[in-house]
């Protein structure tokens, strides 16, 4: 489900990416040296890399309340809003301002976030990679010195699923944007429906 999560965002913020000329909707780090470097020269792209930001971090703040409140169900509950927010933006990519889709997928990529739960209740990020790829190299080095903790291929798996993903994304959004957009509500509603039927088993 995790490698499933991260495949999508990578097929999201590809879309976001070529759909802005260069802004991410996953991938903050990215956004905040834009907004900082945009800041220092009086740039206008300071604004929009802030306005994503901030809609990201109402996403992951809305997607926090709503798994807290959803409890064993969070994963179903986050992944059915981010079908909506996904739906919505394909809706508003159609027929309405190109801001206004952008603003939905980067809602949803905050939301995401919070889909799943890690160990003592800590939320497992699947929109980032930095982190990812600093834990892989740690787990690579602790195989190399014979340690325990080495376990480096989840991480892999995490970072090849989101670089997949925004690989289709970005071939789909160049080809088509409607298209691009429409199958990345396709994907959220499979893995939503995946997590059903994994709640369901474990009942």
């Amino acid at each position: 489900m995790a490698v499933g999560i991260s495949m999508l965002a990578g097929f999201v913020d590809a879309i976001g990416f070529v759909e802005t000329a260069g802004f991410f909707v996953s991938f903050m780090t990215g956004n905040s040296t834009r907004f900082a470097v945009g800041a220092a020269q009086g740039h206008p792209t300071a604004l929009i890399a802030g306005g994503i930001i901030a809609l990201f971090l109402t996403g992951v703040i809305m997607g926090s309340l709503l798994a807290a409140r959803a409890g064993s169900a969070r994963t179903i509950a986050v992944l059915s809003l981010v079908v909506i927010l996904l739906a919505l933006a394909t809706r508003l990519r159609l027929d309405g301002p190109e801001w206004l889709a952008v603003a939905c997928l980067a809602l949803a990529m905050g939301l995401v976030n919070a889909a799943l739960a890690g160990k003592d209740g800590a939320v497992v990020g699947v929109t980032y990679m930095t982190g990812t790829l600093v834990q892989m190299g740690h787990k690579i080095a602790n195989a190399l010195q014979g340690k325990e903790d080495r376990q480096w291929l989840p991480h892999l798996a995490l970072w090849a699923g989101l670089v997949a993903g925004a690989m289709i994304g970005a071939r789909l959004v160049l080809w088509s944007a409607p298209v691009a957009y429409g199958a990345a509500a396709l994907l959220a509603a499979l893995l939503m429906s995946r997590a059903l039927v994994l709640l369901r088993a474990s009942a």
